[in-house]
């Protein structure tokens, strides 16, 4: 385990393992607005759109490893007081992922993978540490498409993995939110009940489980509710192969998984966390920009028609 006191020795905002179910208590405004941000890796927007689209909170990929330093900790920490924005969970990623399709992503993604297992598990647990020096309560991550059989024998293996890093996080008042999308609701739930920990928790992305062909996203989300802790804002139409080839990511309120629907949902399950946009397309940043600024707006507007 790294050495946090050398390194994290900065004032930090701790969570309780009984708050309601959501990572930051926003007592002057319920359901604040965010997006998906990067630093050097991963394909969230860049720090000039935050400051652009003024937005309060963030969910953000975890930089790269060379990165993950108590300069970076302190510059960080800076510049998000300096636009009034907090980091609501920190997303682990990997060398080595993909998602060119669906029996891809079976292969290569999270703490599935046997060759990489060792490794990823090391780096999360810097990435944990990462954000505890942030002041942030959450860390999150794709874990992969898990057996589905009790009986398969590598299950029991991804299970004590994840037992590991949910050990870690609450060591440092931390939750795990494990991604939805390659699993159906029933599985997910069946996963996290055999891991067995208290801060075991779920990011909720509707379009996912239309992308990956795992269940209609509200009822999934009616399912999994006393799990959702966090979610992402992004749509999303199905497959004519659903479960076998990828559905096709589109601006939000442009797909299948029904926003106004969404909203109400989170409305009626008491989840008063943030919404945060996620629009991964760093190479056209222009068209980026032009897409998250229209889904701030539309969920401006369908949260205060709602939530009102």
């Amino acid at each position: 385990m790294p050495n946090r006191g050398a390194v994290f020795s900065l004032s930090l905002a701790i969570c309780s393992f009984s708050r309601p179910p959501q990572a930051v208590l926003f007592e002057d405004h319920m359901n604040p607005i965010g997006v998906f941000a990067s630093v050097d890796a991963g394909l969230g927007v860049s720090w000039d759109v935050i400051r652009r689209l003024s937005v309060p909170t963030i969910q953000l990929h975890a930089p790269h490893p060379s990165s993950r330093n108590a300069e970076t900790i302190r510059r960080l920490r800076g510049q998000l007081q300096e636009m009034n924005v907090m980091v609501t969970a920190v997303f682990g990623g990997f060398d080595g992922e993909s998602y060119e399709d669906i029996p891809t992503v079976g292969r290569t993604i999270g703490l599935v993978p046997p060759a990489t297992r060792a490794a990823r598990l090391k780096e999360m647990l810097e990435i944990s540490d990462f954000a505890l020096g942030l002041g942030c309560d959450t860390v999150a991550l794709h874990i992969g498409v898990v057996p589905h059989e009790r009986s398969d024998k590598d299950r029991d293996a991804i299970i004590e993995v994840t037992r590991v890093l949910c050990d870690h996080c609450a060591a440092n008042d931390q939750f795990l939110h494990l991604e939805t999308g390659q699993e159906t609701a029933d599985d997910l739930i069946a996963f996290i009940e055999d891991c067995e920990r208290d801060n075991l928790r779920i990011n909720f992305d509707p379009a996912n489980m239309i992308l990956y062909g795992m269940g209609k996203p509200l009822e999934a989300l009616r399912q999994l509710a006393p799990w959702v802790r966090s979610v992402h804002c992004k749509d999303g139409t199905w497959s004519d192969q659903p479960g076998v080839a990828w559905g096709r990511e589109v601006p939000l309120g442009e797909g299948d998984v029904d926003m106004r629907g969404y909203l109400q949902t989170l409305h009626d399950i008491g989840y008063a966390g943030p919404l945060t946009i996620e629009r991964e397309i760093p190479q056209d940043p222009v068209r980026q920009f032009r897409e998250v600024e229209q889904a701030v707006r539309l969920l401006e507007s369908l949260r205060n028609e709602i939530f009102a």
